[in-house]
């Protein structure tokens, strides 16, 4: 027996009030039901503080949500509160797109992504565009971003839920089923348009504009499905306008090819095509985020203010922390890159800062230069000669800093290890044995033993239906050599090349394509003809083999983390792009690298 597609409900903008709208819903449910999910979208909180304890009595148990519960509007009173507190819950730790649970049957649909749910296809762009005034619960660059990759994905989304709604959508719709406020501007945002044409989604459905409008479904380019766009008013607003719809929709995953390419009499083209092409003139204002830092962040054209006028001593944050700052040398914060390669190695911002930490114990980063393994003064430093160098190494075995628990397979020139705070399960690092600042200037007879461990790691992915991009930063004063090795799913592999080639552009920079068959013993000979004493350069080597370079300019402030933002933009992990949010117990890093070696075992160039 066929299983019958899901029942979902659908909502506009709550505003607070969640009795009103859960009566709605128990009242549908008890009528018509059962349903399996309200999805509600438009600002979710209240506007002013009477609303708030309504909220509260949900949030913290005194009143039960009726039906699993998705919202995206977190914005209005109290949202900050309740949603700091959410985030914080064990249980919403770690990468989630479907949803942070605020309370039983409540879910934050935070930033931007992609979930299952009842085997409907979910994207959503949580939040709304900077007005200039309120900047709480605004979208950010990163969150876009994120979506466009998605869009790049094989299969048919079935739902796509925002907050405003697409600027134009009405363009060609029929004027006579058109309420005459959609033609107003406010409510609408031409860069949820460009998101809208670039998904194709089944199901289009946005709050914001306090009316219920039900477009006639249109064609999109280069696909065979239709697209509805639904637009839902207020909840208990004073014009009785629609803000509860119930849909049933098939997954496009489980429908025939005549029902995906079913047109109804009344299908449109699509009004992005017949509305004049959206700019991209305004720039997208970032959401504040402790993950602002994925590959579309890079926008060298972006200026932010900076207020205050004698800071020229104290460190720019944003530089210490990502290698790159956008106000360049209009910044009125210092950049050091000294600073930086400590801070690169856990040592307290706030301590590099000021020369102390006001956390105390309670600070999870190190308080001494020491720690950090780079404190000695130059004159020290060269008497000290290369044994204090490997003994304070955290990638030399023969150091008491490595964690020789992470340590996956010893070969005679390489060894495989866990990364620290990996950005993915079994993201792993091949490292030289010798302290040596890049694979680059080892010796050439170690080539082949490296090659064969990325074969290994190849196959041992392939079997896993993942594919393997290596990477490697290469800057004079690298400590001791790593080429990452990051496992990704083999439907995101053919997208590689193309977010690189975005984050470079972002930058102001264009890779070099060093070996477009895809031989990669060629592509290293030619890196190692690149590389002198002196040069910094970035590396990825993509799944099919081809080796992207650049080569770094000496006034080039580069992001020691491109390699990894990049990636976790790739993943639609942005909370995941700085390690030291991934760290791991070393309970959980031993089980990691014992199911690593468990099914690596065979493939291991070292057995």
């Amino acid at each position: 027996m066929a299983t019958p597609p899901p029942r979902i409900l659908l909502c506009g903008d709550v505003l607070g009030c969640l009795n009103h709208l859960f009566k709605r819903v128990q009242s549908v449910n008890k009528s018509t039901g059962p349903f399996d999910a309200l999805l509600c979208v438009g600002q979710f909180f209240p506007d002013s503080t009477d609303g708030l304890d309504e909220v509260a009595d949900y949030i913290e148990g005194r009143s039960a949500v009726p039906i699993p519960t998705y919202f995206t509007g977190d914005y209005g009173v109290g949202a900050a509160r309740f949603l700091s507190a959410a985030s914080k819950l064990p249980s919403n730790r770690g990468f989630k797109t479907d949803g942070l649970e605020v309370c039983p049957n409540l879910f934050w649909l935070k930033g931007s992504g992609k979930f299952s749910l009842h085997g409907l296809s979910v994207v959503y762009l949580s939040g709304r565009q900077s007005s200039g005034a309120d900047e709480s619960g605004i979208y950010s660059e990163d969150d876009v971003g994120a979506l466009r990759a998605l869009a790049e994905e094989q299969g048919i989304v079935d739902l796509f839920l925002t907050n405003e709604w697409p600027s134009g959508v009405s363009n060609g719709a029929d004027p006579s089923n058109t309420p005459p406020v959609v033609a107003d501007p406010s409510g609408c945002d031409p860069l949820v348009s460009e998101l809208a044409a670039e998904i194709k989604p089944r199901y289009h459905i946005a709050g914001t504009k306090g009316v219920f409008y039900a477009r006639e479904p249109y064609t999109n380019n280069e696909s065979v499905h239709v697209t509805r766009f639904l637009g839902l008013a207020a909840v208990g607003n004073k014009d009785k306008q629609k803000f509860i719809h119930a849909i049933s929709p098939t997954p496009a995953s489980m429908m025939s090819s005549n029902e995906i390419h079913a047109r109804p009499p009344n299908t449109t083209m699509s009004p992005y095509s017949l509305g004049e092409k959206v700019s991209h003139a305004r720039e997208t204002t970032k959401r504040p985020s402790d993950s602002d830092t994925q590959y579309w962040r890079y926008d060298t054209s972006q200026k932010r203010q900076r207020q205050g006028e004698n800071d020229s001593g104290r460190l720019c944050f944003k530089f210490t922390s990502t290698g790159s700052c956008s106000r360049g040398g209009k910044c009125h914060f210092r950049h050091d890159e000294e600073a930086r390669e400590h801070y690169m190695r856990n040592v307290c911002f706030d301590f590099l800062n000021k020369g102390k930490c006001e956390r105390g114990p309670d600070c999870k980063f190190g308080h001494s230069l020491a720690e950090s393994g780079a404190s000695f003064p130059e004159k020290e430093r060269a008497q000290s000669g290369r044994g204090r160098t490997e003994r304070s190494c955290w990638f030399c075995l023969s150091s008491p800093n490595v964690e020789s628990h992470l340590v996956l397979s010893i070969g005679e020139s390489y060894y495989c290890a866990l990364a620290k705070g990996p950005l993915v399960p079994n993201h792993v690092l091949l490292v030289p044995v010798q302290h040596c600042p890049n694979t680059l200037t080892m010796p050439l007879d170690t080539e082949t033993e490296l090659e064969k461990y990325k074969s290994a790691l190849n196959i041992y992915f392939k079997n896993q239906a993942k594919a393997v991009v290596f990477f490697e930063l290469i800057f004079p004063q690298s400590p001791h050599a790593n080429l990452q090795a990051i496992p990704i799913p083999l439907s995101k592999a053919s997208n590689v090349k193309r977010i690189f080639n975005l984050a470079s552009k972002k930058l102001g920079f264009e890779f070099a394509t060093l070996n477009p068959d895809g031989d990669s013993t060629q592509g290293r000979q030619l890196l190692r003809s690149q590389l002198n004493s002196t040069s910094s350069m970035f590396y990825v080597e993509l799944p099919e083999g081809a080796i992207l370079l650049h080569v770094v300019d000496d006034k080039e402030k580069f992001p020691v983390q491109f390699g990894r933002e990049v990636m976790a933009g790739l993943l639609n992990m942005a909370d995941r792009a700085d390690w030291r949010n991934c760290k791991l117990s070393k309970e959980d890093e031993l089980q990691m690298v014992e199911e690593f070696k468990n099914g690596f075992r065979e493939f291991d160039p070292a057995q």
